[in-house]
């Protein structure tokens, strides 16, 4: 956390500082209004870390409104007169509470500034409850031109956050290095069906709505979180290890939506093996009746849009990059955007290995020398940034995904199958359900292959071009 220094007082007069002393007790300082992010300074909050949200929601589709009550258990890491929320003006927020008591707060853009009654003390564990009514707004996206959020298409309804549209719809601490439990308490008229992330614990007979209870007990990104609403065909299976798979589909799709995604029990058999065992109890995906440019990892229920169906068999590449996503983004997630190479360099390569385990070394090396030789020519025009350190704005970049995949597809080459598999094993083992940075991944590569890999990373992930591939073939 970004934490902000307190003033020390300087007391001179014995009586002087008895008294400064006992205020001392009560003085706390204002909450940072950003975590610290350089690509979003305004990002996530400081003076706390959130152990927990409750959702409380009642959505209603024809109408576009949302309305309800968000319940957020912090734990305290500074002594704070007040501290900040991410969250929208789109809402009128009609009651606050910090452990019940009522509380001030100013909604100015995008920061919810709270400022309770008492001063709050590090170390203590704290609930804040924001009740609040609306019409959401999905915010337009900084690092890709689509709507972020909660978005609403008459028939139904899907949320995409990636990296800074969950303030849209629930008051938050948004950002990857707060990451925290859920509960989705979703109310919806009927017919309508709710995916959301975690496993479905509760469905509640309302008459007219029905209330769907999720429960998210992993870490997780405020980004990932997701709640799909339609009216959905839900299709079971049990996965390997028990994990339980679930799928949501419109009712014109599904059989074909069945078909495609059958492959998806083989894939966390395979990544299971490949990377460690996968590290939640359920996966599947949620179908949303819509076109869209982009498929979303949303932890444990995958946000892909109905014309994605219409790639068919093509499909597959993408559902072997989300689900990879689940170890790489979600478990373990990134501590700053800037490392966004972590998340879609190492999925983008997941896909890879997928296709090398279905089509045998033939086919990895087909799809490396197709996507080298077209970033070699997009390096060499001078129109390829480096994937370690991209901008807010790029964060979304062919480099970040493929420049980043290449990079791992040169590790293996250099340090040889055996250390290579090992280092993936290694990162996602020790930094699982917590954060990550590039300094951590390296760090990794190096201790397990036992070289010094300070100047490979750094041409391959902030040279000015596209280095040449080591040489040899991969051991296998």
């Amino acid at each position: 956390m970004f934490r902000i220094a307190r003033k020390t007082l300087i007391v001179f007069v014995v009586a002087l500082l008895v008294g400064s002393a006992v205020h001392a007790q009560d003085a706390g300082v204002p909450g940072a209004e950003g975590i610290g992010d350089p690509d979003f300074p305004l990002l996530g909050n400081g003076g706390y870390d959130v152990q927990h949200y409750t959702l409380d929601l009642t959505a209603d589709v024809e109408a576009n409104t949302l309305d309800g009550t968000v319940t957020i258990t912090a734990m305290l890491t500074e002594d704070l007169e007040s501290f900040n929320l991410d969250f929208v003006e789109t809402y009128t927020i009609t009651q606050l509470t910090v452990d019940g008591t009522p509380a001030e707060w100013e909604l100015s853009g995008h920061e919810l500034t709270v400022t309770p009654a008492n001063t709050l003390t590090a170390g203590d564990t704290v609930e804040i409850a924001i009740t609040y009514s609306g019409s959401p707004e999905p915010e337009p996206g900084t690092a890709i031109p689509v709507d972020l959020g909660w978005n609403n298409y008459g028939t139904g309804s899907y949320v995409a956050s990636e990296p800074d549209g969950a303030a849209s719809w629930y008051p938050v601490n948004d950002h990857p290095l707060d990451k925290a439990t859920y509960t989705f308490r979703i109310t919806v008229p009927e017919p309508f069906v709710v995916a959301a992330n975690g496993v479905l614990t509760d469905t509640i007979d309302n008459g007219d709505t029905t209330t769907y209870v999720w429960e998210m007990d992993d870490p997780m990104a405020s980004y990932l979180a997701t709640v799909g609403i339609d009216d959905f065909v839900v299709q079971t299976a049990e996965g390997p290890d028990g994990v339980q798979i679930r799928n949501f589909f419109p009712p014109e799709v599904a059989e074909e939506g069945e078909r495609l995604f059958a492959p998806t029990a083989d894939m966390i058999a395979f990544f299971s093996e490949t990377f460690g065992p996968y590290p939640f109890d359920a996966y599947g995906v949620y179908v949303a009746d819509v076109d869209l440019p982009f498929a979303l990892e949303t932890q444990t229920m995958t946000l892909f849009a109905r014309s994605w169906l219409d790639f068919g068999s093509g499909l597959e590449e993408a559902v072997a990059h989300e689900l990879a996503h689940q170890w790489y983004g979600n478990s373990v997630s990134l501590s700053e955007w800037g490392d966004i190479w972590l998340n879609e360099g190492f999925a983008t390569y997941a896909s890879w290995l997928w296709f090398e385990h279905e089509g045998g070394p033939e086919a990895l090396e087909e799809t490396v020398s197709q996507i080298y030789e077209g970033l070699a020519e997009y390096s060499s025009s001078g129109n390829l940034l480096p994937p370690g350190d991209p901008s807010a704005s790029d964060l979304f970049s062919v480099s970040v995904y493929y420049w980043g995949a290449m990079t791992l597809h040169a590790l293996r080459l250099q340090v040889g199958d055996e250390a290579f598999f090992e280092i993936l094993r290694t990162y996602y083992d020790r930094y699982q359900h917590s954060n990550a940075t590039t300094e951590d991944f390296i760090a990794v590569a190096e201790e397990v292959s036992r070289q010094d890999l300070g100047a490979f990373f750094d041409s391959w992930l902030y040279g000015d071009t596209l280095p040449e591939l080591p040489s040899g073939p991969v051991v296998g």
